[in-house]
């Protein structure tokens, strides 16, 4: 196949923005390209260097053995169509069509043979002199379609020109403008967010990335082969899963090795395995690679979406103490107060403030109206060393009430195998403050100090699952275990089998259903 476009190192900055960073990239003639990004990725300037709307900083764009990077874009061999089809809305069907060709003055009869040509390309009969304001958001991209594929240019150029339409017509057109581009026989450069449009038109997909090409391959190449974990959950739904590639063909996750078919990482190398949700099937409890739980089932219409826990997450345990209501009353001044003891973290000592302490203690006041009275009088003789410390709280019309602060190293729980460290303190309420919460789990998280991070990066870890087993509704004084855990390995299968929630199973895959990627860096 003979190369057709050479994009070599072109960079594009605007001001101090730097939103191209060295692409290069080789396209050939009849090829149906796709670039595929997120918004910002650089793609649509890409596209717009290659229609000439815009000169690169630094690089060369090469058409048929020329650097086209400076020369106008009418002056090239590509045309455009645009989101939005850009029409124009006092010309009908045929005039919108015609009107590149009557720009170059062919003859009449000759525009007449190509626009009704394209008419006939683009499933459009009998609409000839239709007012394309008064047509269907299909039907007017397909004349934006004929109206740049009657010049005949070498390489048309598509800025996510399917946006605008609905999800039906979407797929619908998705498969014409395939089948156009094979009955023209020309390149087609297309741009777009949308992975289910890459994978059913390319014959090419390009991956970008801040600018950058993370991968270049087949539909096939990039869904079954990602590169990174980018590529993979921009590509299809992933399980992404930390590894350590042994050697060839072997593979460890969660403690446990897995035979694969790929080559070429060093020994002990720090990996990314990718299993997609289709590759994964659910056996008999036992009879499987790994065992789990089922957490959730969503129908999807065609399948359902299965999501099976195989491990749990990292835990701490503490201790919720419930006490009676504690207000005290100072029926002189007509006002009450009350406020909890608390722990805190020996390291918080020295930087906490008053206003800290009274949010971790809930410390207030109000009158008989039941309004908030100021808290004026913060006492304390807290010291960065571990013991209980006692805290006043005060009005200013005397009304005051003493807790204690307990300062104590967090005892963490580490986990080697999740790499997560998690911490969490006992803490003191009133069954009337659980009962009036609003998000308890997260209320829980709160009173608690419930903080989880990575061992490796120091990064914070989401509390997942907040568990106990008291109701709030009805709860005495004394003493209840409060569990908070991470998320555990967390599987998503799609499966056409009926599956409850709760249920026990097997998980079952090949080996060449794992995908060692190299981690990004």
């Amino acid at each position: 196949m003979k190369k057709l476009i050479e994009v070599q190192n072109v960079e594009m900055t605007f001001g101090k923005q730097v939103v191209l960073r060295g692409i290069s990239l080789d396209i050939f003639e009849n090829e149906f390209v796709t670039l595929l990004g997120p918004s910002g990725c650089g793609k649509t300037t890409l596209l717009r260097i290659i229609a000439g709307f815009l000169v690169p900083t630094s690089g060369k764009v090469i058409m048929d053995g020329e650097d086209i990077a400076t020369i106008p874009a009418y002056k090239r061999d590509v045309n455009t169509v645009f989101q939005h089809y850009a029409l124009f809305p006092h010309l009908d069907v045929y005039d919108n069509i015609a009107f590149g060709l009557k720009i170059k003055k062919q003859a009449k009869d000759i525009i007449d043979q190509k626009v009704m040509r394209m008419i006939s390309l683009v499933g459009l009969e009998g609409f000839e002199h239709r007012d394309v304001t008064m047509m269907s958001g299909g039907q007017q991209q397909r004349v934006a379609i004929a109206r740049a594929l009657v010049n005949e240019p070498k390489v048309l150029l598509l800025d996510e020109s399917l946006s605008a339409l609905d999800k039906n017509l979407r797929k619908e057109m998705q498969l014409e403008l395939k089948e156009i581009q094979r009955e023209v026989g020309i390149t087609f450069i297309f741009v777009t967010h949308d992975q289910e449009e890459a994978l059913t038109m390319s014959d090419k997909i390009v991956i970008m990335k801040d600018g950058l090409i993370e991968q270049i391959g087949s539909p096939l190449e990039v869904y079954n082969e990602p590169v990174n974990e980018y590529c993979a959950r921009f590509i299809g739904d992933s399980n992404i899963i930390d590894s350590i590639m042994k050697r060839d063909g072997l593979v460890s996750f969660d403690g446990v090795d897995y035979k694969c078919v790929d080559k070429g990482f060093h020994e002990n190398e720090e990996v990314d395995v990718v299993i997609r949700p289709e590759d994964i099937d659910i056996v008999e409890r036992n009879k499987g690679l790994v065992n789990g739980e089922v957490k959730s089932v969503l129908f999807k219409g065609v399948h359902y979406e299965v999501i099976v826990e195989t491990s749990s997450g990292t835990s701490k345990t503490v201790v919720m103490h419930v006490t009676s209501s504690h207000d005290i009353e100072n029926a002189e001044a007509h006002e009450k107060i009350s406020a909890s003891s608390f722990y805190m973290d020996l390291e918080d000592v020295e930087n906490i403030t008053d206003r800290e302490i009274i949010a971790r203690a809930n410390a207030q006041a109000w009158n008989d109206e039941n309004e908030d009275v100021s808290l004026s009088k913060v006492s304390h003789d807290l010291k960065p060393l571990e013991g209980t410390y006692t805290c006043t709280f005060g009005t200013d019309k005397g009304t005051e009430i003493t807790i204690n602060i307990n300062v104590m190293k967090p005892k963490v729980v580490e986990d080697i195998e999740n790499e997560e460290i998690i911490q969490a303190f006992d803490f003191f309420k009133t069954a009337d403050e659980i009962k009036e919460s609003i998000a308890l789990d997260t209320d829980l998280i709160r009173w608690a100090d419930a903080y989880a991070w990575n061992m490796e990066d120091k990064s914070r870890v989401e509390i997942w699952d907040v568990k106990y087993d008291f109701d709030e509704e009805n709860l005495a004084e004394g003493d209840y275990e409060v569990t908070f855990s991470t998320q555990g390995r967390e599987f998503k299968i799609e499966t056409t089998d009926r599956i409850e929630t709760g249920e026990r199973i097997g998980l079952m895959w090949n080996p060449e259903d794992i995908h060692v990627m190299r981690k990004m860096r």
